[in-house]
């Protein structure tokens, strides 16, 4: 992988590991605001969305050393909300933003193909964790009886 590439890369995959960071705390604080005869389902679904954030967090910051940089220990920000619904909305809009920003990521090693020794790698583990974060896309939608809106 080009010099350039490598840097530019890293400084994407260290957003991304920010940006789980953020996910990780928010869904965790948010959990916990929740209320109501309907919450512990809902309650429940927020903490294992929050353990698959700090599983991705643990996949970049791995990707990230594994390309010789250093993993951020910076948040990116975060969205407070009260509401069930504001809760669902918020991490809406902030999933499709990482799906984004990951398909980003995801074109960059795609075009990088077969000029590093890791791109198979980084391909697959990016590729898995945009799939994760369309399941959430997906999750969410339902509980807003959005279903099916993002496609």
């Amino acid at each position: 992988m080009e010099k350039m590439s490598k840097e530019e890369l890293l400084k994407m995959l260290n957003h991304a590991l920010e940006l789980e960071h953020a996910a990780y705390i928010q869904y965790l604080s948010h959990a916990e605001l929740i209320e109501g005869e309907n919450a512990e389902p809902i309650i429940e679904r927020l903490k294992e969305i929050a353990n698959d954030e700090k599983n991705h967090q643990d996949k970049f910051r791995s990707l990230i050393g594994m390309l010789g940089g250093i993993p951020s220990m910076s948040i990116a920000e975060t969205h407070p909300a009260r509401t069930i619904r504001e809760i669902l909305e918020q991490n809406l809009k902030d999933e499709k933003e990482a799906v984004d920003t990951y398909r980003k990521i995801y074109e960059m090693i795609v075009k990088e193909r077969g000029k590093g020794y890791y791109d198979m790698i980084l391909e697959h583990e990016v590729r898995h964790i945009i799939m994760d974060e369309q399941e959430h896309i997906t999750e969410l939608e339902l509980l807003l009886g959005k279903s099916g809106e993002s496609y």
